[in-house]
């Protein structure tokens, strides 16, 4: 497939020693299910050498590798011969589009520049921030010159973490063309605010956002946020999850629900067949009292701070298994570093049209109750 190939390495070499070089693109992965979903290559200048560096852009995470000239071509090869069908070579004079079909056959395409400027070739590029605009101001996030509060710095943090987390989550699931989302246990609406604008006003997305909490008083704040912020589909209402009856959930969110008010949000979205079921678990209180009492087998369960943060364990892996009992692919990651937050596990589920293998869920599920003397995990409970 090197040879096939020959006429982009050609490029991309002539472009590099000519300083015209702009960005190299990989997409349309070759297989459905891989969780690395998009690769993008800069020039990047370390200890005054030149490198390419390629961003892997996963599902949960993007991880970040400098290689030399020599490097990046054997890299190249390997990721279009076994990970992408697309690669997009940008340059000052022209563009050049790579095309792979299913027998490994390659075409190419050249088109004008789109690109008429060259990025940074600064190895320390700062992080592009996702999160802006008046709603930071109004929420105590930012002062009026637009610079982050000391004491909001995590919080600022964990908003663009947020925003970078759910645009990788869009690409692996089919929306309609107005999304309909809701986001129960809103808070303050700080991340709800940040998903509205990145959504609407930096993405174009036609969506309509609604925040479920129970405090009128937070609920009359956020609602007046919205209003001076021209955010007209964002609306905020106050009532308790349980009595939500609105089945158009395209996204449901539930960050920091406390307890069993996860489940119930996580029962709504399933229910509702929600294309995305996004979680940041809290206060795993049900399946803890329900063990209260009975004498556990392993020793790490002897100490209350383990016992603690096993069962928090325990009690997530069942809501993942329900999940995909009901058709959805899981995933449990690290949401933001525990130096800034102990709640700080995101539970994702994405919708599928693979069948599940029920009997073998209900295994696991059953086993898992089983050896930590659960009788019944609340989630269990709603169906």
């Amino acid at each position: 497939m090197k040879e096939a190939l020959q006429e982009l390495f050609i490029e991309l070499e002539k472009s590099y020693t000519s300083d015209s070089f702009v960005k190299l693109t990989l997409s349309k992965t070759a297989k459905k299910n891989d969780k690395l979903v998009n690769v993008y290559v800069r020039k990047v200048i370390i200890k005054n050498e030149p490198y390419l560096q390629f961003l892997y852009r996963f599902l949960t995470n993007d991880q970040v590798k400098n290689y030399t000239f020599e490097e990046s071509v054997n890299e190249l090869e390997i990721l279009l011969n076994d990970k992408f069908k697309a690669a997009t070579l940008f340059t000052l004079s022209h563009d050049l589009i790579v095309l792979i079909s299913k027998k490994k056959k390659i075409s190419y395409k050249r088109t004008k520049p789109s690109l008429t400027n060259k990025p940074s070739e600064n190895h320390d590029k700062t992080k592009e921030r996702l999160a802006s605009g008046k709603y930071l101001e109004l929420l105590g996030v930012i002062d009026k010159e637009g610079k982050v509060i000391p004491k909001m710095a995590d919080k600022y943090r964990q908003i663009n973490k947020y925003l970078e987390i759910i645009e990788v989550q869009l690409k692996s699931v089919k929306l309609p063309k107005t999304i309909h989302i809701v986001d129960m246990g809103s808070g303050k609406g700080y991340l709800t605010f940040a998903l509205y604008d990145y959504l609407v006003n930096k993405r174009d997305y036609k969506v309509t956002l609604t925040g479920i909490e129970l405090r009128d008083s937070l609920v009359n704040y956020c609602n007046d946020v919205a209003e001076k912020c021209e955010f007209s589909d964002l609306k905020f209402v106050a009532q308790p999850i349980q009595e939500y009856d609105n089945d158009k959930i395209d996204i449901l969110i539930a960050l920091h629900a406390c307890d069993t008010a996860t489940d119930d949000a996580i029962f709504k979205g399933l229910s509702a067949k929600s294309e995305l079921i996004i979680c940041a678990p809290c206060c795993h209180k049900q399946v803890r009292q329900q063990v209260k009492g009975k004498e556990q087998e392993s020793p790490l369960l002897k100490y209350g701070i383990f016992k603690e943060r096993h069962f928090e364990m325990v009690t997530d892996t069942i809501r993942a298994l329900i999940m995909e009992k009901h058709h959805y692919n899981t995933k449990v990651f690290e949401f933001i570093s525990n130096e800034h937050t102990r709640k700080n596990v995101m539970l994702i589920g994405a919708k599928s049209n693979k069948k599940s293998d029920v009997d073998s869920l209900d295994k696991k599920l059953n086993e898992l109750k089983s050896a930590y003397q659960i009788d019944e995990h609340y989630l269990e409970s709603l169906f």
